[in-house]
């Protein structure tokens, strides 16, 4: 059995490595398919935080995700050669809660050998993504000492919770069967008769300092054991951005006094000596055969290729039918790399058949939109950036990107992704002969909405209820901007909106003139980055107007029809 070591540091250090989109409190906004999509912090975060660590000589243990040491194998690596141990925290932050046995094997299989591939180490430590251990998941356990894990750090001390480990506040170890596993719990103040973490994160985030700093004297004052700290890497970054749609706990959670972390953990780290768990249990971490020494590291998975850019040769493939795909932009600076992430899959989705060409309007941004649009696709061969020197509209950045299309075929996108570009796949096949425009569909009977309030979902399926008695085409859904058109039925429209009811007026243009209509079933989402530009109010009572507008044009058109006859 391994004998936790006298001479070395007294306290334990954990940390978790990583990105601000990956934590638990945005799992329902933030889908693990989208990851690759957001612009990552991770490396600057983890350089602030070995740099913050240097000063003091501290050797912490790092709780890293096999699907960031797949990804950033290099960052991995330097962080073991600085003498900081890796561990595994599973492969992409799910809740062992809900999954079987054999599921939980292969993700920290898979975990497994993606960390010690990166760091060229031993991985001999757990921690659980998100929802720590309860007595429910404590068969989780006996696989982490089948798998040969020294030691779990799973477990916040709660009563509630059920008996044996559940209860468990300092470190110990826990037979089971043959093995014998670690534990290395969340550290507790015991006050109240209650179990209350002190731990870090946050805690020392939401918490007075003074309160939770006496709560930790007295931790060392009462008790032998090592006081076991975390906090994770992007509780550095006060400038992270901003997850839109977050619930208002949330992002009290994840957001409120980000710029006090640093200062905090100075200040244990002045008072305490820290250190890391392999290094308490005296763990050899070296790989056998002596790997660490000879390089043995993943290479970087290849990444895509920039919009356009010169590693794109023309010719690589043959060429697919030309597409021209319109970006109208308002002040979404925050937006334009998880948009420009995002066009890269689209782009290599979609090719060979179709070659796309992108136009992004800037509508009189007053934020850095045209710079940022300027960086990621100015110099690009398949990118056109335009400019509004006021804001127009978004009908009618639409409408500029139209009429500076040179193809056949323009579809339409909103800049923040609310609806997933990659269903380009779906709209584009449709638009067959003979029709004029396909419209994404949420509303659809086969569509799908997440994450939208309830009360916006209501008025905009109430708008489309109205149209939908109004016009010609019985469609679902009315006020989608993700739409592909035959460029020569659209760009010598003239609109009287210019905003979003504009989006409205050009389906009603092309309904009136007896146009072929085809609507796509599609899934909308909250936007995640960014703020809504819509007046609702405004936008409700315009609704109205055009409506009104729609119906006496229809009504006249019957009329001069039955006098004709």
């Amino acid at each position: 059995m391994v004998i936790p070591q006298k001479n070395v540091a007294t306290d334990v250090l954990t940390i978790g490595l990583e990105d601000y989109f990956q934590v638990g409190a945005f799992d329902r906004l933030i889908p693990r398919r989208r990851w690759d999509r957001f612009e990552s912090r991770l490396e600057r975060n983890t350089r602030c935080t070995l740099a913050l660590l240097e000063p003091y000589e501290i050797r912490a243990t790092f709780f890293v995700l096999g699907w960031i040491a797949e990804r950033m194998p290099e960052l991995v690596r330097d962080i073991a050669q600085r003498g900081h141990e890796i561990a595994n925290r599973g492969y992409d932050h799910r809740c062992v809660r809900g999954m079987s046995r054999g599921a939980f094997r292969e993700d920290l299989q898979r975990s497994h050998e993606a960390l010690e591939r990166a760091s060229g180490t031993r991985v001999l430590g757990y921690r659980v993504g998100r929802q720590p251990f309860t007595s429910r998941e404590f068969w989780a356990l006996e696989i982490l000492a089948q798998e040969g894990y020294v030691y779990d750090s799973s477990v916040v001390p709660r009563y509630w919770a059920g008996c044996g480990l559940a209860r468990q506040r300092h470190v110990g170890y826990h037979r089971l069967g043959a093995q014998v596993l670690w534990e290395f719990p969340f550290a507790t103040w015991h006050g109240l008769g209650w179990p209350l973490p002190i731990a870090g994160g946050n805690y020392f985030r939401q918490l007075p300092h003074t309160l939770v700093k006496r709560a930790v004297a007295a931790w060392h004052r009462r008790y032998d054991a090592p006081f076991v700290m975390y906090f994770h890497v992007w509780e550095l970054d006060a400038q992270q951005p901003r997850i839109a749609g977050a619930s208002r706990l949330s992002r009290l959670r994840h957001y409120r006094n980000l710029d006090k972390m640093t200062w905090v953990l100075k200040d244990y780290f002045q008072h305490y000596r820290f250190g890391s768990i392999a290094d308490y249990l005296g763990l050899d971490r070296r790989l056998a055969g002596g790997a660490e020494d000879a390089g043995h590291q993943a290479p970087a998975p290849a990444r895509p290729v920039r919009l356009g850019s010169p590693g794109a040769a023309l010719g690589d493939v043959p060429a697919g039918v030309p597409v021209s795909v319109v970006v109208p932009c308002f002040n979404e600076a925050p937006v334009l790399p998880y948009l420009a992430r995002t066009l890269q899959q689209v782009e290599a989705a979609l090719a060979p058949a179709y070659t796309l060409r992108f136009l992004f309007v800037d509508d009189g941004s007053t934020d850095a939109t045209w710079s940022c649009l300027q960086a990621l696709f100015g110099d690009r061969a398949n990118c056109e950036v335009l400019r509004h020197e006021v804001n127009l509209g978004i009908a009618a950045g639409i409408m500029t990107g139209l009429r500076h299309a040179t193809t056949d075929i323009v579809a339409s996108i909103d800049c923040d992704c609310s609806y997933d570009p990659g269903d380009l796949q779906k709209l584009l096949p449709l638009l067959t002969d003979g029709v004029a425009m396909v419209t994404a569909s949420p509303y659809h009977p086969q569509g799908d909405v997440m994450n939208v309030p309830l009360w916006r979902l209501a008025l905009s399926k109430a708008a489309s209820r109205l149209y939908r008695g109004v016009l010609r085409q019985k469609l679902y859904t009315y006020t989608s901007c993700f739409r592909v058109y035959r460029r020569e039925a659209v760009q010598d429209m003239a609109l009287q909106q210019a905003g979003f009811l504009g989006i409205v007026e050009m389906l009603g243009h092309l309904d009136q003139r007896g146009e072929t209509l085809v609507e796509c079933p599609v899934r909308l989402e909250s936007r995640v980055l960014g703020q809504s530009k819509m007046k609702v109010a405004v936008t409700a009572l315009a609704h109205l107007n055009l409506l009104a507008r729609l119906l006496a044009h229809r009504l006249l058109s019957a009329y001069t029809r039955m006098m004709q006859s």
